[in-house]
């Protein structure tokens, strides 16, 4: 292999694998990552009448906490 092909290839995987950063980075700073459990509610209920009515009850509470202000 001649040197070129060397360079070109060791160039073309930092780029690649900066752009991978890059990417994940993002990722995990808008949040992708946060629902931790979201598996774990996938074993809970079953079928999907269940999972809806868990998200349901979830945004439910949320709405309460949001409408809830002490002063």
């Amino acid at each position: 292999m001649d040197n070129w092909v060397i360079a070109m290839m060791l160039g073309a995987s930092i780029f690649l694998g900066s752009i991978a950063l890059f990417a994940f980075l993002w990722a995990v700073k808008n949040g992708q990552f946060d629902d931790q459990e979201k598996f774990l509610n996938g074993a809970k209920f079953d079928n999907e009448e269940e999972l809806n009515d868990a998200v349901n009850q979830e945004r439910k509470k949320e709405k309460l906490k949001k409408s809830y202000r002490p002063e």
